[in-house]
């Protein structure tokens, strides 16, 4: 067979195989059923609920500060010299009475100071009456030469009867006896006494150190009350009582202070007793001041500098609903499900958010189910199965 003949054989063979190929894809093809086009089916998604009660609400208001004093002093002598006493109280968180001697300075030259004044005194005293002794005898002796020329007993002029010598002699006791006064004042402030009951929060003076007037040496603050500064916001005001700051009369609302200390968590009343001068310029924040009585009737105590929470109970709200705060969507929204299953979203009127609590004034209802599991992909009419509590609890 020639060459040519056996190229044209192979092409014949190819087109024969690639024609039943088509063929057999065909009849394949035209045998198979056809597939029917389906919706797929979305399975329910899981979600928790809570039932919501709507009933009254009372507001609390939630804030953090730090403990400072309620009442402090930089203590100063009043006269100079020595110290020859401190107190064993006076040390850094000492306590004190009122009326304890804590610092008591060489009296020497303030006694001195007495004894001197109490002489001059003395002799102002005699100085006047010697002054008042020739005062009557000038009188007497004008009122009888006058009987004698006249026979008329006038009285005789100021000069005469030595007026401004008396008066003189009058104003130099004065001037004594209140130069002796100074001087037993200062003798007193030798002592320097407590001005409370209250505790040492720092001293810089020992035995023989030498105090000038005016210098502070130690810096005491009251212990039968403390107080807490804490920013508020402007608006949350409304829902407090502040006296001198918003509207009505009578004491504060109440409050109560926690504090982590030593290990134990403890709380403390308290009551709002006013609000500071002017509101921060850069926070747009007032502070309000709390204030706690007897901080250190137990231990651990309520101590200055500790930073602290603080609950302040505000008025009532009528027909509220009380829920996490995670539950409130987009700021004003929450997710119900109802009886039928889906799930809708509901507007609602938001009074306070705050921690992880929210107060809604309208919107819900009780018996409400509101959707407390985060969920990303979420639709209005979206069907949801709702998780037994039974097997809520076993999660």
């Amino acid at each position: 067979m020639s060459k040519v003949k056996r190229q044209a054989l192979h092409i014949g063979l190819s087109i024969v195989i690639v024609v039943l190929g088509v063929l057999g894809m065909r009849a394949l093809t035209a045998s198979r059923p056809r597939i029917k086009k389906q919706r797929p089916t979305v399975p329910a998604l899981l979600v928790r609920t809570i039932s919501v009660e709507s009933k009254t609400q009372r507001v609390s208001i939630h804030a953090e500060g730090t403990v400072r004093p309620w009442k402090q002093v930089d203590l100063a002598s009043e006269v100079a010299g020595k110290v020859v006493m401190v107190s064993p109280n006076l040390v850094n968180g000492g306590w004190f009475k009122q009326g304890d001697v804590l610092v008591r300075i060489d009296p020497i030259d303030y006694e001195l100071a007495v004894t001197l004044a109490e002489a001059r005194v003395k002799d102002a005293e005699s100085n006047l009456k010697v002054v008042c002794a020739d005062a009557e005898a000038a009188r007497q002796e004008w009122r009888r030469f006058n009987r004698e020329q006249s026979g008329n007993a006038c009285d005789p002029p100021p000069l005469v009867a030595k007026e401004p010598q008396l008066r003189a002699a009058e104003a130099r006791l004065k001037a004594e006896q209140a130069e002796l006064e100074r001087a037993r004042l200062n003798l007193k402030r030798t002592r320097i006494w407590a001005p409370f009951d209250g505790r040492v929060a720092e001293e810089t003076v020992d035995v023989g150190q030498y105090l000038a007037p005016g210098k502070a040496f130690a810096t005491l603050y009251a212990g039968e009350a403390v107080e807490v500064v804490l920013p508020i916001e402007t608006q949350r005001l409304a829902w407090l009582k502040v006296p001198g700051f918003t509207s009505g009369s009578g004491p504060g609302s109440r409050a109560v202070v926690h504090a982590d200390i030593a290990g134990k968590k403890l709380s403390w009343p308290g009551r709002i007793v006013r609000a500071e001068g002017k509101l921060d310029e850069r926070s747009r924040m007032i502070n309000v001041v709390v204030r706690v009585e007897r901080p250190y009737a137990k231990r651990p105590p309520l101590a200055v500098g500790l930073f602290v929470s603080v609950d302040m109970a505000g008025r009532f709200l009528p027909n509220a609903v009380l829920i996490p705060r995670a539950a409130l969507h987009e700021g004003r929204v929450v997710w119900v499900v109802g009886k039928d299953g889906l799930l809708r979203f509901r507007k609602v009127d938001v009074a306070l958010v705050q921690q992880d609590k929210a107060i809604l004034r309208s919107g819900l209802k009780t018996g409400d189910q509101v959707v407390i599991t985060p969920l990303k992909a979420v639709t209005d009419g979206m069907r949801v199965h709702v998780l037994p509590e039974d097997q809520e609890a076993g999660r």
